[in-house]
């Protein structure tokens, strides 16, 4: 044996890797691309520290942010048919309510509850975009409704906070219906001189956007939210012409006057103090 097939070879030890880090440790920048810490955006009301994106928001954090002192009551809501037209697409309409539920802990799109805001009565609903884009069925409409006949009944303000993507294609004309439903509710409201306030977040669109998301006495939205009807592109195709690069976004749409105000989050609940002390 000599000394070069006699030599043996030095060994590295194999170190292990930990790769189980969570999935929502990790916060991506839309809009500057940044990779932030979680914590560090849910400290900054998920709002980028860099760049002042605005994250969407989760409701039960929203709630406490504009309930005085985070002080509210959530409202039961109205049991309603469930896939009234037995809809089936790539999956059945009642598997995707179940999957929707399981991820968001909600029975529907929006939540409903009812505190002070400012020190005056208030009755607040909040869309939640992860319930199947925030669509608006027959469910989300008996709710606003409902928060509508409490505000009447109570004297309150009503405020809504709208993430969605329009009507909810799996009923069809039922979810159609909820446009005029949700209208009729709204009017009511102003014919008691109760005030409505709408704070519109990314994105609002379809029949939402063409019921009661613009009907507010005072329309606020998030900075860079997307507000329209149709998407940007079908409007590209439909007039063949090149849109401005930031069509439908909220600045542009205060620019063009369908809004009031575009609010950053840090600043949204001295403007509703300040917007109920005026109109209450």
């Amino acid at each position: 044996m000599n000394w070069i097939t006699g030599h043996k070879r030095a060994t590295v030890k194999k170190t292990h890797i930990h790769t189980d880090v969570p999935d929502d440790f990790w916060n991506r920048c839309p809009s500057c691309e940044t990779m932030l810490f979680h914590e560090e955006v849910e400290k900054a009301d998920y709002v980028c520290p860099r760049c002042g994106y605005h994250f969407r928001l989760p409701v039960v954090r929203r709630l406490k942010m504009i309930f005085d002192d985070s002080r509210y009551t959530l409202i039961q809501l109205p049991k309603v048919k469930e896939d009234p037209l037995h809809f089936s697409d790539l999956k059945k309409y009642t598997e995707r309510l179940k999957e929707s539920r399981k991820k968001t802990k909600a029975e529907d799109a929006i939540q409903v509850a009812h505190g002070k805001v400012g020190g005056k009565n208030a009755v607040v609903g909040v869309f939640n975009f992860d319930f199947m884009g925030g669509s608006m069925g027959t469910a989300v409409g008996e709710a606003i409704v409902m928060a509508a006949q409490l505000a009447l009944l109570q004297e309150a303000a009503l405020i809504l906070v709208p993430a969605s993507g329009g009507a909810r294609m799996q009923e069809g004309m039922l979810s159609l219906v909820q446009m005029a439903r949700t209208t009729i509710a709204v009017k009511k409201l102003k014919a008691k001189k109760l005030p409505y306030i709408v704070i519109l977040t990314n994105p609002t669109t379809g029949g939402v956007t063409a019921s009661f998301a613009m009907l507010g006495d005072v329309t606020l939205a998030e900075p860079a939210a997307i507000i329209g009807f149709a998407g940007a592109r079908v409007i590209e195709q439909t007039i063949h012409q090149k849109l401005p690069p930031d069509f439908q976004k909220a600045e542009y749409v205060l620019e063009h006057g369908m809004i009031d105000a575009v609010v950053i989050r840090s600043e949204l609940k001295q403007k509703l103090d300040q917007l109920l002390n005026l109109l209450m």
